[in-house]
């Protein structure tokens, strides 16, 4: 199972044995699936790093070991690493789980952009054959949202004529970028930021631990994803924020240091994760002025910072499309910013 996309101190999805806060949820697909009744496509949708990927790859586990709904229990059942099926799905080596996600560019070794049409196609032939053990055939779409538009068109004609015994789990961080038609055909699953205790609980899992004002601090800023608390812990988040703070409030002169020295910690390609927090960051905090301005009666301002919010979201997926200068981007969008919200 490939790991480049999995965080520093995270485990991935599929070989984690652990799930806080999410018991509604299993006990919801745990009672489905047993119905026989359960949907053929569930969108699993809510805010990156909560537990949506680790849910997908629990409940595949939990129907791959029981094929027949009626015998299965009525909670989903831990993976043990021990079980061969279980090691199988681990190694991405199951004939009956197909994991989609953004390919590798064999050019550059680098993750594409995007779910390709190619991938989707590879899904289709997957669940053309047979099992040879006869039992369900899933696929796991992570992230939904990183599927091209080529991809979403092929996903959805699979959608609307699922093989029989097939299951779809798609994987959904802003599923309003979907297509109405793709979300029309799946059962929507909401699952909620996790509250502080689960928070911490899935933190301590991975060794990490932190209490009083350090735990208060964490809790605040990683808004219940244990994705964000990591890069917060690990890749200097915390440091990250403030200095973009700190571009915003401070004066002219500081201002313009804070933003150069932040925008050169951002242009090493060896930072991308600490790249995508800082816009991860900016798109939260401008949304967040937006509501505010809006909650103050202020609809002018709340409509221009909600406008210059798409507008970066488009100009960061630009400049990662065309490996455009990220130092240059980083203080453009610092400048632009820092006007727009004075």
């Amino acid at each position: 199972m490939a790991d480049d996309l999995v965080l520093e101190g995270a485990i991935h999805p599929a070989a984690n044995p652990h799930l806080y806060g999410h018991e509604e949820a299993e006990a919801y697909l745990a009672a489905s699936y047993r119905s026989g009744k359960g949907h053929h496509a569930i969108l699993l949708e809510g805010g990156e790093g909560i537990g949506k990927a680790t849910l997908a790859f629990r409940f595949a586990n939990h129907v791959l070991h029981y094929p027949d709904p009626k015998s299965a229990p009525d909670h989903i059942i831990a993976p043990d690493h021990s079980a061969p099926l279980t090691r199988q799905i681990i190694a991405g080596a199951s004939h009956d789980l197909l994991h989609l996600e953004r390919p590798v560019d064999v050019k550059t070794g680098k993750r594409r952009s995007a779910i390709t049409v190619d991938e989707v196609r590879r899904a289709g032939h997957f669940l053309s054959q047979t099992s040879g053990t006869g039992n369900w055939r899933i696929v796991i779409v992570d992230a939904a949202d990183d599927l091209n538009r080529s991809a979403a068109n092929a996903i959805l004609k699979i959608l609307e004529e699922p093989p029989r015994h097939a299951m779809f789990l798609l994987i959904s961080h802003t599923p309003g970028r979907l297509l109405p038609t793709i979300r029309s055909r799946c059962l929507p699953l909401r699952l909620r930021p996790l509250h502080e205790d689960d928070l911490v609980r899935a933190l301590g899992a991975l060794g990490v631990h932190a209490a009083g004002e350090e735990q208060a601090r964490l809790a605040e800023l990683a808004n219940g994803s244990v994705s964000e608390a990591l890069k917060l812990v690990n890749y200097g988040g915390g440091e990250i924020i403030d200095s973009y703070r700190a571009t915003l409030e401070g004066g002219d002169g500081e201002a313009r240091l804070t933003m150069h020295k932040l925008a050169d910690a951002m242009a090493k390609r060896e930072n991308e994760v600490v790249l995508d927090f800082l816009m991860s960051h900016i798109d939260e905090d401008i949304k967040a002025r937006a509501r505010a301005a809006a909650l103050a009666g202020d609809l002018e301002k709340a409509e221009r910072l909600a406008a210059f919010s798409s507008a970066v979201t488009g100009e960061v997926a630009e400049a990662e499309a065309f490996n455009l200068d990220r130092k240059q981007l980083v203080l453009d969008l610092l400048a632009r910013i820092r006007a727009a919200v004075n």
